[in-house]
């Protein structure tokens, strides 16, 4: 029910204990979402070329997540792009409106994903004949890895915003081992599987945690900590980077 728009029962709530025990079904959620945009990956791609397809992919997954990380990966370009101090960066961010930086932001991370997807999947096309496989886990993979390195944050570091407004303050308020635990199981398992094929897969972990500690480090230096959008953004750098890793180490390792 928070991290995308499938429907729930309606005797689920948001209630903090629930938001607290959800953290380490985060990358869990990375499996259904790379899974439902996987299908609608192949369907089309039955039809149409592939670059149309991983097209469809993407607005397949925005809409089942509600642009939920977008949207926060679009708040972050606005209030670090045209904020200066932490209360201003925070104001800036908990606006609704989409400013300069933001919209910029979104084009060139759409275009890295892309053209990133688009080429790894026509690599695999041609030199694999478990292409339809690979795809699949690539999918999984990304969305689970790039979700646990989101999550990751908030074992690390502490919420910045000191009043209640945001519906990502409860998640932050505990966890436990089995918060962490889940977190990395659901989130590494896939690229585990995938780095079966070729286990110089597995080394796309390293440019995942790199990424995700310089973000943490430049959102702790500017607002002391992290917030729901940043988490968000985090998300969505370390997909992209997840991908760029893969075609690199397909490529040239």
């Amino acid at each position: 029910m928070f991290y995308t728009r499938i429907p729930c029962p309606k005797n689920i709530t948001h209630h903090p204990d629930y938001l607290n025990k959800a953290t380490r079904y985060f990358p869990f959620i990375g499996w259904i979402v790379g899974s439902i945009s996987f299908l609608a990956f192949y369907i089309f791609s039955l039809f149409l070329s592939t670059e149309i397809a991983v097209i469809f992919s993407i607005v397949i997954s925005v809409l089942t997540t509600g642009a939920f990380h977008e949207d926060g990966f679009a708040d972050v370009c606005d209030g670090f792009g045209g904020g200066w101090t932490k209360e201003k960066i925070l104001m800036i961010m908990k606006d609704s409106a989409i400013g300069a930086y933001g919209a910029i932001g979104l084009v060139l991370l759409f275009l890295l994903k892309f053209r990133l997807l688009s080429e790894s999947i026509l690599l695999f096309h041609v030199h694999d004949s478990m292409a339809v496989f690979k795809t699949f886990l690539l999918f999984i993979s990304a969305h689970s890895l790039s979700r646990l390195a989101a999550i990751s944050i908030i074992f690390t570091h502490e919420y910045s915003r000191e009043d209640a407004s945001s519906k990502s303050k409860p998640i932050a308020k505990q966890f436990s081992w089995k918060e962490v635990f889940g977190s990395f199981f659901f989130g590494l398992v896939p690229l585990i599987v995938f780095s079966l094929f070729d286990f110089r897969l597995i080394l796309a972990v390293i440019p995942v945690f790199i990424t995700r500690y310089f973000l943490a480090r430049y959102f702790q230096k500017w607002i002391d900590g992290y917030t729901g959008d940043c988490l968000g953004a985090t998300q969505q750098v370390c997909e992209v980077i997840f991908y760029l890793s893969i075609l690199f180490l397909w490529k040239f390792i």
